[in-house]
């Protein structure tokens, strides 16, 4: 069945590819009154009004659950037509050219750059960094209407985003060895490292700008 045939009408596509936390995803938007369906239906995720591509796991995991389900090349077609597109966390990961983690995986190369793993400085550092942490917002972008510059999100990983390009970057964090892009953007695509979906009212405050964002900047 279509997504959102049953209603009459589009709603957002939280994109079900086995990578997990999409409940999460799925309440939160509900909280703040936006309607989503968890679907791997590919003419439904093609025909959404947005689309949110989540996960917690690993990028190995992640690309074979795609290749699998024949995803890629829909994700792609709703990239290319300006759908606005929102990854968070592992979805966000995959998004660029390749990632260091599982010995080395090639990912959907759609924003060019390297994910790459933190290197603990001290044996006080922890990795994977799991908790709290502030973003710098280093671009001014819809998706931060209402958000104060360096408000705090919650993080789960180990991997982090380079860019090649630094215009990509939205906004950034410190951890370990790294100042790395926590939220990055371009066109109708943006992403974030942290979870929304697990990061109270400032993290609600995101998904509702992405639900009302038109995905221009």
């Amino acid at each position: 069945m279509r997504l959102g045939a049953s209603r009459g009408k589009q709603l957002i596509a939280i994109v079900d590819y086995k990578a997990g936390n999409l409940t999460s995803v799925r309440l939160a938007l509900a909280h703040i009154g936006v309607e989503s369906e968890i679907t791997g239906d590919l003419e439904g995720i093609e025909a959404a009004e947005r689309v949110i591509f989540p996960g917690v796991g690993a990028a190995g995991a992640a690309m074979s659950n795609l290749k699998e389900m024949k995803l890629r090349g829909t994700l792609e077609k709703v990239i290319q037509k300006g759908t606005p597109f929102l990854g968070i966390c592992v979805g966000m990961q995959v998004l660029f050219t390749h990632s260091e983690e599982d010995g080395g995986t090639d990912c959907l190369g759609l924003i060019a750059g390297n994910v790459k793993r933190f290197v603990a400085p001290d044996k006080f550092c922890k990795i994977p960094q799991m908790g709290w942490n502030t973003v710098k917002i280093q671009r001014q972008h819809p998706i931060f209407d209402g958000i104060e510059d360096e408000s705090e999100f919650y993080f789960v990983h180990s991997y982090y985003p380079v860019p090649d390009d630094s215009a990509h970057i939205l906004g950034e964090t410190q951890h370990a060895d790294a100042r790395f892009a926590s939220v990055v953007g371009r066109d109708n695509m943006v992403a974030a490292q942290f979870h929304p979906e697990r990061s109270g009212r400032v993290g609600l405050k995101l998904l509702q700008n992405f639900s009302s964002w038109d995905g221009k900047c």
